[in-house]
C-alpha cells in the first residue's frame, strides 16, 4: 500500500510493459489517485520508442489510458478525484521522473 494520501497498484496481470510499474507506483503516490489497475497488453503497429502513457476515454469514477512502448500497447485504468488536466500533469510528472 501507498503513503496514505496516495491510492493503490492493482498487480492483477503477470506481464506489463518495461518500465510501467515503476511509472504507476509513482503516479499511485500523488494525491486525488486511488487505484490504478492495469489492464489487456496488445500489439500495435506504429513503434514508440519512449514509454507513453496517454488517457483514452473518461469511465466512471475515473479515466482510461493507453500505455504505449515499442510495439506493445497496455490499458490501465486509473480512478481519480482529479480532472482530466490534472490527471495529465500527474503522468508527466511521473513518466519524467
Amino acid at each position: 500500500m501507498a503513503k496514505s494520501e496516495g491510492g493503490r497498484l492493482v498487480w492483477n496481470h503477470s506481464t506489463h510493459l518495461d518500465g510501467l510499474i515503476p511509472v504507476l507506483e509513482r503516479l499511485a503516490n500523488a494525491s486525488g489517485i486511488k487505484t490504478i489497475t492495469p489492464g489487456v497488453l496488445s500489439r500495435v503497429k506504429a513503434h514508440s520508442p519512449k514509454l507513453k502513457i496517454r488517457l483514452s476515454v473518461p469511465i466512471r469514477g475515473g479515466f482510461k489510458a493507453i500505455a504505449r512502448q515499442g510495439k506493445t500497447a497496455q490499458e490501465v485504468f486509473i480512478l481519480t478525484t482529479l480532472s482530466q488536466t490534472e490527471l495529465e500533469e500527474a503522468i508527466s510528472q511521473a513518466i519524467s521522473k
